[in-house]
């Protein structure tokens, strides 16, 4: 396999930090920036280290993702999501290297009644699904080989996520409520990451759909975390109606991974399969840091 020279962008963060760790074991040169090293707003830093380092490939993971916040703040998630994907993909685009950007299943307004396909209409319902589609806009306009990989539900060892909040909550509270009327697909960073790796040494250009197979309800995902963890604290199910928060949610997003299948890529595994990898790696084996209590975790002989 070729070797590369990669930038990373949002390298502090849940997939950024899996993603380094994953080319860096592939034997890839990578140059991993946070934001504190790199901030993707700023457009002559941006273009200053994308031209001295001259990568062949950059993976921009950098976003604003705080999706209730943007809705109090949409310049701010316009200006890193939209024009700082801009700056990201110019500069990339000046010194001939491929471009991997990272988006949403947040895109689709969660309608459907069947899984979306790269090619189904865009309609964001809220500020973070709109700024995230202007990074696309951006990426597919100024950029003339990128990748855009829409990914969902999204969870690792690095970072806060849903996963870790449910195993916080169950060890702390006697019952815990969860939504069960929104339908997607949970992502574990290290699959993605992987897929993602397997997508920039090919020339096969386009949008992707990338999760991990199968879908279920933010419940039946906490149900789950529940179940491989042996946590038994009361989980109630409730609407998105009960559960009101600033942003709106799309209430199906299930991808169809048409372009992985027609381009000859392998399909991730179960998400179900990559939640137990998660929780036994990181979880059993001390790593994970946020739950009050790990000696509670798989107590019950999960």
């Amino acid at each position: 396999m070729d070797k590369y020279k990669i930038i990373v962008t949002g390298a502090n963060g849940q997939l950024g930090f899996d993603m380094v760790e994953h080319l860096k074991n592939r034997g890839h040169l990578v140059y991993g920036y946070g934001r504190q090293e790199l901030d993707i707003t700023n457009h002559k830093q941006v273009n200053d280290i994308i031209h001295d380092i001259r990568p062949e490939v950059v993976v921009h993971c950098g976003a604003y993702t705080k999706v209730d916040q943007a809705e109090a703040e949409p310049e701010q998630a316009y200006l890193v999501n939209g024009y700082g994907t801009r700056n990201v993909a110019v500069a990339a685009e000046v010194i001939n290297a491929k471009l991997v950007y990272l988006s949403t299943d947040y895109v689709f307004n969660g309608v459907a009644e069947a899984p979306y396909d790269e090619f189904e209409k865009i309609e964001p319902i809220n500020v973070y699904g709109r700024s995230k589609r202007m990074g696309e806009c951006f990426v597919e306009r100024l950029h003339s080989k990128h990748f855009i990989v829409r990914t969902s539900w999204v969870y690792g060892e690095h970072g806060s996520n849903f996963v870790k909040t449910m195993i916080k909550l169950g060890l702390e509270k006697k019952s815990v409520s969860v939504v069960n009327d929104q339908i997607g697909c949970p992502t574990y960073t290290k699959d993605l990451a992987e897929s993602i790796g397997r997508l920039f040494i090919t020339n096969k250009y386009g949008t992707y759909h990338i999760s991990n197979a199968g879908h279920c309800s933010w419940y039946e995902f906490a149900e789950a975390v529940f179940r491989i963890t042996g946590i038994e604290t009361e989980l109630v199910p409730v609407t998105s109606e009960q559960f009101v928060r600033p942003a709106k949610r799309p209430k199906y997003s299930v991808f169809n991974h048409m372009a992985l299948k027609l381009n000859g890529f392998p399909m991730l595994r179960h998400w179900e399969d990559g939640l137990n990898d998660f929780l036994q790696t990181s979880v059993l084996n001390g790593k994970y840091g946020d739950a009050p209590n790990n000696n509670a975790i798989f107590s019950h002989g999960s």
